[in-house]
């Protein structure tokens, strides 16, 4: 396995649960491709499972690395990924790679104030919120607030009152003297609002809705509930990007078992536009080392000074000042105070990465096979397959293959096998059928080959296993057996030709690895085994009824799966997927008094 494999499997394991952006890079440690995500563990693993289309599967041929950035919601991960494509022009994103930016809801600052929605952002202009995800968003927020807040409407005043005045949408400056104090108070309000710090809006709407209500006034009750049904999946509070223009670095660290992860967020023009991650040795008090880092940041590292730089609680920030020349902030509420948190938030997430690889490594995976292999006197296994055998009395036989690399299950090596050329219950006869199919086709397709093959058995299933695979396909590779206890639980491990006992420490690394093979394999070849039974009793049960051919059959199987969830379901159900009413009955009663039998 390749460097870069390794390093991409460990990062995979350990990604938070979290929203955030992702950054894939590829062999030069550029950039290609920015995304989102609500969940970045499933997101960002779904990219190396399964099948995908041509774009990208040439996306992940290319990458080599990849890093990510948590933020508190998905609407900040959304903001966060236009800033990062803007900046680093990714050649895979192929969206949102124009210069249009998200838009904002602005009070204009005139003497009669209007509410606009704008994609341009000026200083001294007003008063911005936002930004929102679309433009639809920010126009029905913007409509929203004009049948709520009598802000003026019109672009140019008029000389005579209009319809927004007659239905109590606008206070008519036009005509009447509007003092400033009003417009302060419809400014503090929306303010209010749209930052969500109030909720005075919705609780009036809700109180109002319920007056309706109790009058039977259904009509404006709906009208209400409407709006606030508009305000609670528009509004939303985001930290990633104000409008505020200060130039700004924003430091957050974290401290654990003998390292510093220290992240700076990079705040220009209101946007989050690049990260820093300094992972250091820590030698002295955390704080010193803070400082003294913070001072080599602008002096060695020649980072240029912001206007602003952001720290954390707890700092002496006359000791951040000697050695470094600008102004320093220790937010104490609001969204800049969020922001620091969430620098915070990154640093100890990555310290957390940092020391579950290396657990993960070290402890379960690469000391595992090297003591598996060591005891053996075999090398390191790296790849190990294993395979069980499942059947009732011979009654659908099947056998499954799981494969581990590195230690731990490679899921997309799995294999299901139904027996084909064995009839009743052999064990031995099964397990060289599908060890035949099996490498066969590894050996005609060119894939890796197992370093070690562990079968579910002893030195029966040993033996065959070897015969097969030295004999029909001249194949060397070694081959184990587990054996169980009287409690069904893994007990020995055997190998070499008289499958010797090979000692393990029973609580040791191996043979836990051992264990999760065994239960591994166990639990697939018995799901697998279930899930053909299931059918094939569902099979023969809808052979007997009157009007069930093939294709009514097959499309039963396919839709319910089972007898007792055609058993559960409505008659309505089976009409609904094509059957014929009197056939659906049909199908209930027989499969019942079936089921009444069997108990």
């Amino acid at each position: 396995m390749e460097e870069y494999e390794i390093r991409i499997k460990q990062k995979l394991a350990v990604l938070p649960m979290e929203p955030g952006c992702y950054l894939m890079k590829d062999r030069q440690n550029e950039i290609i491709y920015v995304g989102k995500a609500k969940n970045l563990r499933n997101r960002v693993r779904s990219y190396f499972t399964g099948a995908h289309d041509e774009k990208t599967t040439r996306l992940v041929g290319e990458i080599r690395d990849f890093e990510f950035i948590v933020t508190s919601t998905e609407i900040e991960s959304l903001l966060l990924e236009l800033t990062l494509i803007k900046k680093h022009y990714p050649r895979y994103n192929i969206m949102l790679k124009d210069d249009k930016s998200y838009p904002f809801i602005k009070i204009t600052k005139e003497k009669h104030p209007r509410l606009l929605v704008t994609r341009q952002v000026k200083k001294n202009s007003g008063k911005y919120f936002g930004p929102y995800p679309n433009a639809y968003a920010a126009q029905e927020t913007k409509k929203l607030l004009d049948r709520i807040i009598p802000f003026r409407k019109c672009n140019k005043m008029p000389d005579r009152l209009c319809l927004y005045y007659h239905i109590g949408q606008c206070l008519g400056p036009c005509v009447y003297d509007v003092q400033e104090r009003e417009y302060q108070e419809m400014i503090q309000t929306v303010s209010q609002f749209l930052s969500g710090e109030d909720t005075t809006i919705v609780e009036d709407l809700k109180v109002k809705m319920a007056e309706a209500s109790a009058a039977l006034n259904f009509e404006q009750a709906k009208e209400y509930r409407d709006l606030i049904s508009h305000i609670e999946s528009l509004m939303f509070k985001q930290k990633m990007m104000t409008a505020d223009m200060t130039v700004r670095d924003v430091f957050g660290y974290s401290v654990d078992k003998g390292w510093m992860c220290v992240q700076v967020f990079f705040v220009r023009q209101g946007n989050l536009i690049e990260r820093n991650v300094s992972m250091i040795p820590l030698m002295e008090d955390p704080k010193d080392a803070f400082y003294n880092f913070i001072g080599q940041f602008y002096q060695l590292d020649q980072h240029i000074l912001p206007g602003e730089v952001h720290v954390q609680a707890g700092l002496d920030i006359e000791v951040i000042r000697s050695v470094v020349d600008t102004k320093i902030v220790q937010p104490m509420r609001g969204r800049k105070k969020e922001m620091v948190e969430l620098a915070v938030k990154n640093a100890d997430i990555a310290l957390s990465n940092k020391f579950e690889i290396i657990q993960r490594d070290e402890s379960r995976t690469i000391k595992a096979i090297e003591e598996l292999g060591t005891a053996m006197g075999i090398p390191t296994p790296i790849r190990i397959e294993a395979f069980d055998n499942s059947n009732i009395q011979g009654i659908d036989p099947v056998s499954a293959m799981i494969s581990f690399v590195d230690g731990k299950p490679s899921k997309k090596d799995y294999r299901k096998y139904k027996i084909r050329t064995v009839t009743g219950p052999d064990d031995y006869k099964s397990m060289a059928e599908v060890v035949r199919r099996r490498y066969t086709r590894v050996l005609r397709e060119q894939l890796p080959l197992p370093d070690l093959i562990i079968v579910d058995g002893g030195k029966g299933h040993m033996n065959i296993v070897t015969s097969v695979l030295q004999d029909e396909l001249g194949l060397d590779i070694p081959v184990a057996g587990l054996k169980k206890n009287a409690k069904h639980q893994t007990a020995e491990l055997l190998y070499g030709d008289h499958a010797d006992i090979i000692p393990l420490d029973k609580k040791g690394q191996a043979f836990y690895l051992l264990q999760r093979i065994q239960d591994e394999v166990h639990r697939f070849a018995i799901t697998f085994h279930r899930q053909t039974r299931q059918k094939t009793g569902l099979q023969s049960q809808l052979d007997t009824i009157p009007g069930i051919g093939p294709k009514r059959k097959q499309q039963l199987i396919k839709h319910f799966g089972s007898a007792k969830r055609i058993r559960e379901a409505k008659q309505e159900e089976l009409t609904a997927i094509g059957i014929p009413q009197a056939t659906a009955g049909l199908i209930l009663e027989i499969l019942n008094k079936h089921a009444e039998k069997q108990s």
